[in-house]
């Protein structure tokens, strides 16, 4: 959805995109090392078929995909 503009359960092209806010740890981030420090979280952004409900999650930041494969990658932690 994200790449396409296109739900890929029912084809609508209606689709929101929710954006983090920063505001809140609402359990809807990767944390690289504790949910007390924000500072250490990734965002995943929301995209939602307006049409069908089909939701999607999304790393948007080549950087934070970086960060990500550096701390869980081949890890047990």
């Amino acid at each position: 959805m994200k790449n396409s503009g296109r739900c890929p359960k029912c084809g609508s092209g209606q689709i929101a995109r929710i954006p983090d806010n920063g505001r809140y740890a609402n359990g809807n981030n990767i944390y690289l090392k504790s949910a007390v420090i924000l500072a250490d979280r990734i965002p995943l952004i929301k995209y939602i078929c307006c049409e069908c409900g089909y939701a999607e999650e999304w790393v948007e930041s080549r950087g934070d995909l970086a960060k990500i494969e550096d701390k869980f990658r081949n890890s047990e932690s």
